[in-house]
């Protein structure tokens, strides 16, 4: 893969439903500290650097996800691979992009890869620092979803957790030198598991806990320090029950580290104590 056409980009929307989407918006507004306009049936929630569209239908579903790549050379290169895959294109999800391709990944979720406009907030007000940073899925065959997206899209492996007969249980993998920005559990079904946003460093974590605990919102896991990635990090339940992360210091891998390999352990998943294993 050349320089020029290499995968280079990082997560910049997602949109997940909810049979209540104004409900679910407006806690969005007030929990993640975010301006919320009316799209038709959808409502589009912005941050300083995050995007969320809440579209109506089931809760706790991943609709669609957002990766912006940095260049038109990355873009066309994307889409060649697809071509030579045999991956069939499908139409962009969201209007959050100028130019960019669509698929369906093997857990057929909605991709879309492109080329973002800046944006900008109508309010000037200081909001949280919070750049939507990474999802996690779950699948019922992690080893292809990670074969897909290494072989075909591009993505780099960081960390690899194995259970005890070497077999597969999680996958982090980055699209730039952030440690993930999409990660894989092996499940017994398909279906979304959490999304996170970036708040830089540790004092971050505190404000967003002090904001939380205005709002009476309990943190639910945290806070910890993940093994794979090294960051901080805590947990909340947004009202339809799905994970919110905020997490800070994410580690920056040097391209040319091996990937690492992990045991299937609490301690993996929070090297400061409880954790909740997925797989």
């Amino acid at each position: 893969m050349s320089e020029t056409s290499a995968f280079r980009g990082r997560l910049h929307h997602l949109d997940i439903s909810s049979p209540d989407p104004k409900r679910l918006a407006d806690w969005y507004k007030a929990a993640m500290d975010m301006e919320v306009e009316a799209d038709g049936t959808s409502f589009i929630c912005r941050g300083p650097e995050r995007v969320l569209i809440i579209s109506e239908g089931p809760a706790k579903t991943l609709r669609a996800a957002g990766y912006a790549l940095q260049s038109k050379a990355a873009l066309d290169g994307l889409r060649a691979r697809l071509k030579a895959a045999g991956i069939q294109e499908v139409p962009l999800a969201t209007s959050q992009f100028k130019d960019g391709v669509a698929f369906r990944d093997p857990n057929n979720n909605w991709i879309e890869m492109g080329l973002a406009e800046p944006t900008t907030l109508k309010s000037d007000a200081k909001r949280l620092p919070g750049r939507i940073q990474h999802l996690v899925v779950a699948s019922r065959n992690a080893e292809a979803f990670v074969e897909f997206y290494t072989s075909i899209i591009g993505l780099r492996q960081s960390d690899r957790v194995l259970d005890d007969t070497g077999a597969l249980k999680t996958c982090f993998m980055r699209t730039d030198d952030e440690h993930h920005s999409l990660a894989v559990f092996q499940a017994g079904e398909d279906r979304l598991d959490h999304h996170c946003y970036e708040a830089i460093e540790w004092n971050a974590i505190r404000d967003w806990g002090d904001h939380f605990a205005s709002l009476h919102e309990p943190v639910k896991w945290g806070p910890g320090r993940h093994g794979p990635g090294n960051n901080l990090f805590v947990f909340v339940h947004d009202i339809d029950g799905n994970w919110v992360e905020v997490s800070a210091e994410l580690e920056i891998v040097p391209a040319d580290k091996p990937v690492g390999e992990w045991p299937h352990a609490e301690r993996t998943l929070n090297t400061w104590g409880q954790a909740f294993l997925r797989s």
